[in-house]
């Protein structure tokens, strides 16, 4: 497994090249990325072996006006006798009156390392719509005049498109991408402000499955997420799966939150929840963080003995 390690050590060393300063992070982030990767990396389509859908719902500081929502919608599915998946992503994002709403179509390859051990390159492509309804704001410092807050941001359209990669057998993974490559910026109709829609994001994902018995596997996770120019942020989890049933695990994200997550299997059923708790000063005016997920794939005649383990 060295040359494994390897490999994970050396996407590591690139993904910190991309660290200095930045403005903001404005992807969302997901508690439960160990099974909605696809939303970031393309390669990670076709790793199922089958078609099957998942839909994830994230209410980001409940109680809180204005607060993140993001809603996500993925499917994918294998090409019979080929080396190539096919997938589809749907991304809702909401925060105060900024909107966002993208749909991609990713493709990934596969190359086989080992008879166990697959390379898979893939491609994200499509488009998002940007709106920011500005004369909504209220209560912001200043004169209420301000011709700044005297217009919308129309309706935008903005193509893109990411690349990723992503090594995995049945008791790791470790994957790379970058989701959206070109950067936006937008200006209003009236006064020119202006406002960056979309920056470059860059992710590192990995994990590895220990069996500690025939009931109960230990699943470590880590993803770091960077936008170009800020340094990264962290997310660790501790995973484990009782039974082949039930997972269980507790999140921790560097200088922003702690939380728990849980997924229950009913054979090509998943369902999910996600709970963060902030650690910033923001906690004094929100009811922390929930997602739910449900994930579902198509019968086919194949049967696993085991569960897939991201």
């Amino acid at each position: 497994m060295s040359y494994i390690r390897k490999i994970t050590w050396n996407l590591f060393l690139l993904l910190l090249l991309f660290t200095n300063r930045s403005e903001a992070q404005q992807d969302p982030m997901f508690t439960q990325y160990n099974f909605n990767i696809q939303s970031y990396n393309p390669a990670y389509v076709g790793t199922w072996e089958n078609a099957g859908f998942l839909v994830l719902g994230r209410h980001q500081w409940v109680g809180m006006s204005g607060a993140p929502t993001t809603y996500t919608l993925s499917f994918q599915t294998p090409v019979k006798f080929q080396n190539f998946a096919l997938g589809m992503n749907i991304i809702a994002d909401k925060v105060g009156f900024e909107k966002r709403l993208g749909a991609n179509f990713d493709y990934s390859y596969r190359l086989r390392i080992t008879n166990k051990t697959n390379l898979r390159l893939g491609i994200k492509a499509g488009v998002t719509t940007y709106t920011n309804n500005l004369t909504e704001y209220t209560g912001y410092p200043g004169d209420p005049e301000d011709p700044m807050f005297m217009t919308d941001f129309e309706t935008k359209f903005m193509p893109n498109f990411g690349i990723g990669a992503f090594l995995s057998n049945e008791i790791f993974y470790v994957g790379i991408s970058s989701p959206k490559i070109l950067k936006t910026d937008f200006q209003n109709n009236f006064s020119n402000f202006s406002t960056t829609a979309e920056l470059r994001h860059f992710f590192l994902i990995g994990g590895y499955v220990f069996e500690l018995s025939d009931y109960l596997q230990f699943k470590p996770t880590f993803l770091a997420r960077t936008v170009w120019g800020a340094p990264a942020v962290f997310d660790f989890t501790a995973n484990f799966l009782l039974g082949e049933k039930v997972w269980l695990g507790a999140n921790y994200r560097t200088g922003d939150s702690f939380g728990f997550v849980g997924q229950w299997i009913f054979e090509n059923l998943r369902l999910g929840y996600g709970f963060d708790y902030s650690t910033t000063p923001l906690q004094s005016f929100h009811n922390a963080t929930h997602e739910v997920m449900v994930s579902y794939e198509l019968p086919t005649r194949r049967r696993f003995s085991s569960p897939r383990m991201f």
